[in-house]
């Protein structure tokens, strides 16, 4: 169903009364619902409102208000942080109902509710008319946070970010004077609502509203045909994926390894550059937890694709001990697109523990790394004292098509970057907390040490990932750099964000320890104190 309307409320037509489901403490479905992936942090809600539909989404949130109560929005529940699991947070409003997937003929483009996950949209897209929208790894994240966080993925480098295809978004929002409505806004810079499609485009969730649903087509596609739209995947990939075993890699190799990586992705980050139709994805492991790893894709059907893929394994063990084995550079097979996205999410973007604990942190790079800093990293993936399997640093080329688009045409800040980097680490018993937590702190602290122990954004680092959003990051004992954790996700485009908070948000209903800060009055307090 299309939505034109710009703006609903209660008090418009019949009033509603909600079809959502409640679930409340003694309910068995309860403790199923106060958590998310990372069992760190466990809420104790009021109540789990199940969201059905825009309207409902409208009552649910003026309930909320009314009752003077603190919201939080969820939708795939892979929030890194305690946003929404939080003991402060007394309604959790989630997303996971509404998971349509469909073509909105009125709007000319696809329709995505927030709760549907990311696999599900990538299949029926290309089951049903041939397209996709270039995302994430990880099935089971839901498009509601990933999205309006920017969104990246395997094909980011030859299609651009999921939200450079982002045509309007719906979202739920509280007025001034305590009114809650629903408001359609759209890329068109024309449209009243601009600014707030903008703000989705790399705001990060919980910041201004709740959204119930995404629009997309690729800008400059028109017509009638849906298959048209939107950007579609290749036909079939070459996919390429390798294990060498830490005994075989000494540290010299290893560095080795890690400097050609980058200087590759710094060779091939600009728009156009020939290996930008390379994407990868290289796993450093631990070595209590497994070997390094790497998996690679290029589109089977472009001029020379295997050449350029082997070209690429080539470059990356080049001056190492396992250079010429072909375990490495001809692990190569041809795959659909679709077999192989669903086997790099099993290999790669999913964490079956069902009690899994985590912490995680990120960079962005625009130079290579180093030579201290891959000292530094072999150094801590091969601490004797950390027996997690599950630290591990993953990097990825950033560039490409990403880099065609200018910092503030979307919320995305970071669009000359060659590579983003992701530390993590995942346990299962709480009592490794305190360890577990300090390897990933330790290596990024060490990692950036010349920089007050974050990567700021200089000629070298551009700033962290809000979707990997790290609370560490508004800690002077963490961020000694003295720059502000804001600058470290947005950069330039926080004043912005912050004018967009206090037009859509004013009573500062949506936020959390990491939220985008209401804009300061005259007299230098925040124009609006937090409701709820």
């Amino acid at each position: 169903m299309s939505d034109t309307a710009s703006r609903t409320d209660e008090s418009a037509g019949p009033r509603h009364t909600g079809d959502g489901t409640v679930v409340k403490p003694g309910d068995p479905r309860y403790v199923d619902l106060i958590s998310g992936t990372n069992q760190r942090f466990i809420g104790s809600p009021e109540r789990i409102r199940l969201i059905t539909s825009t309207a409902d989404a409208v009552h649910a949130v003026q309930e909320a208000v009314r009752e003077g109560k603190r919201i939080a929005v969820r939708s795939g529940g892979h929030c890194v942080e305690d946003f929404v699991c939080n003991p402060d947070v007394e309604v959790v409003l989630d997303m996971t109902r509404m998971s349509h997937i469909g073509f909105d003929h009125a709007r000319q483009a696809f329709a995505v509710e927030s709760g549907a996950l990311l696999f599900n949209v990538y299949e029926q897209l290309y089951r049903r008319w041939g397209v996709t929208i270039p995302g994430g790894i990880c099935y089971s994240v839901a498009v509601g946070g990933h999205v309006c966080g920017g969104g990246y993925g395997m094909l980011s480098r030859t299609l651009g970010l999921t939200v450079d295809h982002l045509e309007a978004v719906e979202v739920v929002c509280v007025d001034a004077h305590g009114k809650a409505y629903s408001v359609v806004a759209s890329r068109d810079p024309g449209d009243p609502n601009h600014d707030l499609w903008w703000a989705h485009t790399g705001g990060g969730g919980g910041n201004f509203g709740l959204v119930t649903r995404y629009w997309f087509r690729t800008p400059g596609r028109t017509g009638t045909d849906p298959s048209q739209l939107l950007v579609a995947p290749p036909a079939k990939v070459l996919f390429g994926q390798t294990a060498i075993p830490w005994d075989r890699l000494s540290e010299a190799d290893f560095r080795r390894l890690l400097l050609n990586y980058g200087a590759w992705s710094e060779q091939n980050g600009a728009p156009g550059s020939p290996g930008a139709e390379v994407s990868s994805v290289l796993v450093l492991n631990h070595r209590a937890g497994g070997p390094v790893a790497l998996v690679s894709q290029i589109d089977a059907e472009r001029p020379g694709a295997r050449d350029r893929l082997r070209g690429f394994l080539t470059a990356l063990v080049e001056g190492t001990s396992v250079q010429g084995d072909p375990t490495v550079t001809e692990a190569v097979q041809e795959l659909t697109w679709l077999q192989a996205d669903r086997h790099l999410v099993t290999i790669i973007g999913n964490q079956p523990i069902p009690s899994v604990r985590g912490a995680t942190k990120s960079a962005y790079l625009r130079t290579n790394y180093s030579t201290d800093q891959a000292a530094t990293m072999y150094r801590h993936l091969n601490r004797p004292d950390v027996h997690s399997p599950g630290a591990i640093v993953m990097l990825m080329p950033f560039g490409g098509q990403i880099n065609a688009v200018a910092p503030d045409a979307t919320a995305s800040a970071q669009r000359d970057s060659v590579i983003k980097m992701r530390i993590e680490n995942w346990w299962v018993n709480p009592a490794d907390d305190a360890s577990n937590i300090g390897w990933t702190r330790e290596i990024f602290q060490d990692l950036f040490a010349e920089t007050g122990g974050v990567p700021v954004p200089d000629s070298a680092t551009d700033g962290c990932y809000i979707n990997y959003a790290d609370a560490d990051m508004t800690d002077p004992e963490f961020n000694r750099s003295g720059v502000p954790w804001p600058a470290l996700y947005y950069k330039d485009n926080y004043p912005r964000l912050r004018r967009v908070k206090g037009r859509w948000d004013p009573r500062n209903v949506f936020r959390h320890r990491m939220s985008v800060e209401p804009p300061v009055a005259e007299s230098g307090s925040p124009s609006s104190k937090p409701v709820g």
